[in-house]
């Protein structure tokens, strides 16, 4: 339907706007490019009557609410003479309620909230159209300067269009009913019910003096269990009531045309096409659970309205708008995502204790962290923190964790990273300064790169090994600093096999890239390259896997006389184990392909075989993608099972990564972006699990940690930032325990050096004119 549109080149005047849809994003949109130019026709469709609304109750943030109040006083004004406040958040969870406070929430009815938007748009002479549909977006903007399409996450424009937005609409796996109560709850109230059908939860939040949203929320499998597909709207609304009938005091819930549905995320690759631009939801949606739909369509407009006063073409203003919004959208949708995955999943955590279950619903977005609830609530957090076990004034972060005969001194891990340093795989100067400052730089546990066990099974020229005595000579000076000069600090190996991306240049070279000269031979599990410049790899037979597994076991045993403290074995990021795992990489039909169980059979070979002769005292880990984030490729289920099978072979932990499987994938990033795959493991197995990822700050550590999605946290780009990232956090956080120690060196330096100053007399005086 979309036919080519020339991109509009003129003044950005925008004479004559059409609006379709009447939600409080069109409606405050409308109102604000009518108050910029008093001169500008708006006009705005809404297909239903002015009092029609779905939902109750509305939550805006502090931020939004300052950018009405700079856009728009007068619907500041309205809007504050109505908002009910309060601070704290209850969670009630089996029969245990606790509360943090400081959280700062400000709500109104949605129905009056748009009658306070009619009212400012009737008095800007603005035309509403209730009750009528717009015309056909074709005529609209034949006939208009700008069409704003803000009809709402099932958008007709944005289906009419689809071809030039590139929509993607997932459905996901809660049914939720919107419903309100004849009351006020005092604070934000979130209570679990564990029911013989599954787990429900209540969302509910007053909007005014005398009423409260009420949300109730389940996994599909659940609502079907408990008998909702086959219920009318009334009858919902009765069994609810039941069922959270402590949360409701007894009272009744009431409905508005309320049905059941699944929450829908909405993307899409443009926002705009010509002179037609989607706000609101119709170009994005974020769960109700950081209760963020209408907050971002009141911010799409305010930017929208900012950008075409600002540009001087349409084009550019259409172009800035989404310049400006996406990255703020993307990033709150990362928050929501990770929010409506923590509720569906919601029966991994009812075992923890009472308070760090509390902790963990809090913080589940990411957005709220420890040390930000510390701020906000500082007897809550110290609870939470006493639960778990913290001494007084020591950080998450900095208590100890032990794994077989090995106590680390702290939680933070330097994640292993490939230096492509070594010279015939010898490790050298380089890496015992880089492997030693990290260990004086205080970390629990500093890993090695992936050592290759064999020339043939290096991914460069540059990698190191441990298939020689000269190696293992050079990695025993490397151990002997780090024991004898950082005294606390564990050092550990991570053994591993290139496979099929081996024989590549140095990253810096051309990261993948097949040498110009001097390619080795590879071996797979199948003759698969990794990408179409690369070499096809032999596959490999039972001769050739048995040579393999000994390679391991032959590292294993120089890593042990080295004085390892800890091996790990890497099965992740495509390498020739890994390769094994994936249906992408492995295509065999014999004992070692097809099902899982069988791909999983030569890696448990080499793990049980490297077990065997790893001293028992020591620990052994294994790093794994838990995802292939491809299609067709191993998913979050996959992972799980892969988990529990390396423990049951004896893992003491997994080290919990995703991806670099295929060429092709398509990962999530974001922060702390792969910790939900470590976090569901570690509740659906009770293993131990490192997380790593896009894990860059002590509050995300001390978050983790303390919510109890990962046991230890591994670090790497931060710990090449600042080789000392682990003594500088126990500084800023004014930590001098047991769970760091400064080497007597260094200790000159243990706080953070003085800077300019900041505190400058203040004005005494304010004299007016």
């Amino acid at each position: 339907m979309a036919g080519a549109i020339a991109v509009p080149t003129r003044p950005c005047a925008s004479a004559r706007v059409a609006v379709i849809g009447g939600g409080p994003g069109g409606l405050y949109a409308a109102a604000l490019l009518k108050r910029l130019d008093p001169d500008r026709e708006v006009t705005v469709w809404e297909r239903n009557a002015p009092d029609d609304t779905f939902g109750f109750g509305v939550v805006l943030s502090d931020e939004t609410l300052g950018g009405i109040e700079h856009a728009d006083p007068v619907v500041y004004a309205a809007l504050q003479d109505e908002f009910v406040r309060w601070d704290d958040i209850d969670i009630v969870h089996r029969g245990v309620r606790h509360t943090s406070g400081g959280h700062g929430f400000a709500a109104l009815g949605r129905r009056r909230l748009l009658e306070i938007l009619h009212e400012r748009c009737r008095s800007l002479g603005i035309e509403l159209r209730f009750r009528a549909e717009a015309p056909p977006v074709a005529e609209l903007m034949t006939a208009y300067d700008l069409v704003v399409a803000a009809d709402g996450v099932h958008s007709p424009t944005r289906a009419a269009y689809a071809e030039v937005f590139g929509p993607s609409v997932e459905e996901h796996r809660c049914r939720y009913i919107w419903l309100a109560a004849d009351f006020a709850f005092d604070s934000f109230r979130f209570e679990i019910a564990e029911t013989e059908h599954g787990v429900m939860q209540l969302h509910g939040y007053p909007f005014a003096a005398d009423a409260s949203t009420v949300i109730v929320e389940m996994r599909e499998e659940v609502w079907r269990a408990a008998g909702f597909a086959d219920l009318d709207e009334q009858e919902s609304v009765e069994l609810c009531g039941k069922i959270f009938t402590d949360a409701l005091g007894g009272r009744q819930l009431r409905s508005n045309k309320s049905t059941w549905t699944t929450f829908r995320t909405v993307v899409n690759d443009r926002w705009s096409h010509g002179n037609l631009v989607l706000l609101g939801d119709a170009a994005h949606t974020a769960h109700f659970s950081i209760g963020s739909g209408t907050k971002l369509a009141v911010e799409d407009a305010l930017a929208l309205a900012a950008c075409l006063e600002e540009r001087p073409t349409l084009a550019e203003a259409l172009a800035a708008y989404e310049e400006e919004r996406r990255p703020v959208v993307a990033s709150t949708q990362r928050a929501a995502r990770a929010s409506l995955e923590w509720f569906e999943n919601l029966g991994l955590y009812l075992h923890q204790p009472a308070r760090q279950f509390a902790f963990n619903l809090l913080t589940r977005s990411r957005r709220v962290t420890h040390d930000n609830l510390r701020l906000r609530d500082a007897h809550f957090t110290a609870a939470v923190e006493r639960e778990f076990g913290c001494p007084p004034g020591t950080p998450p972060m900095f208590t100890p964790f032990r794994l077989r005969g090995l106590t680390l001194r702290n939680r933070v891990v330097v994640s292993p990273m490939d230096m492509y340093s070594a010279v015939d795989g010898v490790p050298g100067d380089f890496h015992l300064v880089h492997l030693g400052a990290r260990a004086l730089g205080g970390a629990g546990l500093v890993m090695t790169e992936m050592v290759c066990v064999s020339a043939e099974g290096r991914i460069t020229p540059g990698c190191a090994g441990l298939y020689s005595h000269r190696q293992a000579e050079s990695w025993r000076r490397i151990i002997g600093f780090v024991h004898a000069q950082a005294p606390g600090a564990a050092i550990g190996v991570q053994l591993g096999h290139s496979g099929r991306k081996g024989s590549t240049k140095l990253m810096w070279e051309g990261i993948d890239e097949p040498l110009e000269e001097g390619n080795w031979p590879l071996v797979a599990a199948s003759p698969i390259p990794y990408g179409p410049r690369s070499q096809t790899p032999r596959q490999l037979y039972r001769a050739q896997l048995t040579d393999i597994r000994e390679q391991f076991v032959a590292a294993a045993l120089r890593a042990a006389r080295c004085g390892f403290d800890l091996l790990e074995l890497h099965c992740a990021h495509g390498y020739l184990l890994s390769g094994f795992l994936s249906p992408l990489t492995n295509r065999r039909t014999d004992a070692y392909g097809g099902s899982l169980e069988r791909r999983l059979r030569f890696p448990l070979e080499v793990f049980d075989a490297v077990r065997s002769v790893w001293p028992e005292e020591r620990p052994m880990t294994v790093r794994i993608s838990a995802t292939d984030w491809a299609e067709g490729g191993n998913t979050g289920d996959e992972g799980v099972a892969i988990a529990r099978a390396f423990a049951a072979h004896g893992a003491d932990a997994v080290d919990v990564s995703t991806g670099q499987v295929v060429a092709d994938e398509q990962p999530e990033y974001g922060r702390s972006y792969q910790t939900p795959f470590a976090d569901r493991i570690r509740h659906e197995t009770g293993l131990n699990v490192i997380a790593v990822g896009a894990i860059s700050s002590w509050d995300d550590v001390n978050s983790l940690i303390l919510a109890g999605r990962a046991d230890l946290c591994a670090l790497a780009r931060p710990h090449l930032y600042d080789p000392h990232w682990t003594l500088h956090a126990a500084a800023e956080q004014g930590y001098e325990g047991p769970g760091v120690a400064w080497p007597r060196p260094y200790r000159a330096g243990s706080r953070r050096p003085q800077t300019g100053r900041v505190d400058a007399p203040k004005p005494r005086l304010s004299l007016g004119t």
